[in-house]
């Protein structure tokens, strides 16, 4: 029976996270105010794990949804010879920006040891309702002044984003390592802040989610697999 009650519990959870991911609010944040409601029997250790993996569904939609622009190998691009006849030039420029954009996430990877001690420090003391609550208001309110200010975008199309802004956006997506913080929202609000059109900086955010979602569900994967972890009820 608790099993049974535990599936549903994860159906409601998905919609929610379904549905946040799409929209410039935390789709972690509601998740964790979800967990408030729908009390899962779950062990802590999946739970940590559950909230990275399940959002890697919604970021598949996006390859599917994008494919086309996405995809940087064809037959024969009609203008260059040998083996780079084979790539779209574009494309493949695309995915350097969205690299350069890792660049922040992954510096603070490589700092291994005061990383994670960084970031058990944030779960411990904001890693609840009332942080997750006070940062939806503030990116709430951010969002409400930046759409106030007049501004002209200079970058309305994916191929005019510089190396710069995919630099300053991959620095504003750090910001949500604190509990409540918008992934897509930070970046969103960090695009249109270098110059950004709203097109161009929803797409270039929800592309970026694509290494980034990936790796960091397959290490929490890992990680939770290589601790024994099993599907096992919370004592």
């Amino acid at each position: 029976m608790e099993f049974f009650l535990n599936l549903l519990r994860s159906v409601a959870y998905g919609i929610i996270e379904g549905v946040t991911e799409w929209l410039p609010i935390s789709s972690t944040g509601h998740m964790i105010l979800a967990e408030q409601v729908l009390k899962f029997s779950f062990s802590a250790e999946f739970m940590e794990m559950f909230r990275v993996v399940i959002q890697l569904g919604a970021i598949l939609a996006v390859v599917v949804l994008y494919f086309k622009k996405l995809w940087p190998f064809c037959a024969d691009n009609g203008r260059d010879s040998g083996f780079s006849r084979h790539f779209r030039w574009p494309v493949v420029r695309l995915w350097c920006k969205i690299i350069v954009a890792c660049v922040p996430a992954a510096v603070l990877g490589l700092l291994h040891g005061s990383y994670s001690l960084f970031l058990v420090t944030l779960d411990a003391h904001l890693y609840n309702s009332i942080t997750v609550a006070l940062m939806l208001i503030i990116y709430g309110i951010a969002f409400i002044l930046i759409e106030r200010r007049p501004r002209v975008p200079t970058t309305t199309k994916l191929s005019r984003i510089t190396y710069k802004q995919a630099l300053i956006v991959g620095a504003w997506q750090v910001l949500a390592l604190i509990p409540g913080t918008s992934r897509s929202g930070s970046t969103i609000i960090g695009g249109l802040l270098c110059g950004m059109s709203r097109p161009a900086a929803s797409q270039f955010t929800f592309f970026l989610a694509i290494p980034v979602m990936a790796g960091a569900s397959g290490l929490k994967l890992v990680k939770f697999l290589a601790k024994g972890g099993v599907f096992t009820l919370a004592e």
